[in-house]
């Protein structure tokens, strides 16, 4: 499989140095603990930190900036960050406040993050931690006990971001996060697998006309294989999923993200927001607001996820903050 780098051993490294370059007036560069951090953090202010693997770009490295993280520190591809990483990352952004660490639900990102803190308190550094779980699919995978935290994310980040600017506690924003975490629901699908630079082939084979429902960021297995079926029937089965777990009800306001697995062109991934607007609509949801592009990917994966977040009054006022990143501005 050919790839876009030097060499695999510096992909991750050349990728964050290359998104520092591109934002330089605006963000930081600590290559030692592959950090990137906002220069114009208000003093005051509980800062926001995440760092998962990398490969799922622009989650969450390209997600620093006003309105939403303080700072990132990715492990490698698909690999947690070094627990030093999360400890000296956690130190350079901590202020009296205290710092939030968001974190996926996977078992190398909780050990790494829980280890990480424990260092940081010991210095005196107040810590939070929300832990997102919104993948429906399965409830036990290769990578954790629970559910995964896949895209869903982005809107624990967005509403932390944006109330944490507006001087909202620590402990107002574990709280805001588990609630944001609460209201929102998720589930993949793969068309093809995705290749890892250091791997050079695919994570697993698939067939033409097969497809995995409930795929996992990481290449991990799904609840199911099947034929290739009309995008219609695909992102039903995928609605009827995520809107029955919490459940939503007619009358809801809810924000739709329609997310890309890094290798689906972005005219079918607006053929998949058609259907899940339709079926919005039919089941007697509002959609307030929608977001279609690549939010949180698994490298070159042919594929997408859907996302519902059922919506208040404070997490929708929240989305609607302003926010400034490097990818797009919210």
């Amino acid at each position: 499989m050919k790839k876009l780098m030097n060499s695999a051993d510096d992909f991750v490294k050349e990728m964050i140095e290359g998104v520092y370059l591109a934002n330089k007036e605006k963000l930081e560069y600590v290559p030692e603990i592959n950090t990137l951090y906002r220069k114009d953090i208000p003093e005051g202010k509980v800062t926001i930190m995440q760092g998962s693997g990398s490969g799922h770009e622009p989650a969450h490295i390209m997600c620093v900036g006003r309105g939403m993280l303080d700072a990132a520190c990715p492990g490698n591809v698909f690999a947690a960050p070094a627990m030093d990483y999360v400890y000296q990352c956690t130190k350079k952004i901590a202020g009296s406040a205290g710092v939030l660490h968001i974190i996926n639900n996977y078992q190398g990102d909780r050990m790494s993050w829980d280890m990480g803190r424990e260092m940081a308190e010991m210095d005196g550094i107040k810590v939070g931690v929300v832990v997102v779980n919104d993948d429906v699919s399965v409830e036990d995978s290769l990578y954790t006990v629970g559910r995964r935290g896949v895209a869903g994310n982005f809107f624990v980040i967005k509403c932390c971001g944006a109330a944490a600017e507006k001087g909202a506690s620590l402990e107002e924003l574990v709280e805001l996060g588990k609630k944001v975490n609460g209201r929102t629901r998720s589930m993949g699908m793969a068309l093809t697998s995705c290749t890892p630079p250091a791997k050079g082939t695919p994570i697993f084979e698939i067939g033409e006309n097969e497809i995995e429902m409930g795929i996992g960021i990481h290449g991990e297995p799904g609840r199911r294989r099947t034929e290739m079926k009309p995008v219609h029937a695909i992102v039903e089965e995928m609605f009827e999923a995520v809107s029955g777990d919490i459940p939503f009800q007619a009358g809801d306001r809810v924000a739709v993200m329609i997310n890309g697995m890094g290798g689906t062109p972005v005219s079918e991934l607006y053929i998949a927001y058609r259907e899940a607007a339709l079926l919005c609509e039919k089941a007697g949801y509002t959609i307030a607001k929608n977001y279609v592009g690549n939010y949180c990917t698994s490298l070159d994966m042919a594929g997408f996820s859907l996302t519902l977040v059922q919506l208040d009054d404070e997490i929708e006022k929240l989305l609607n903050e302003p926010a400034e990143i490097p990818v797009r501005v919210f």
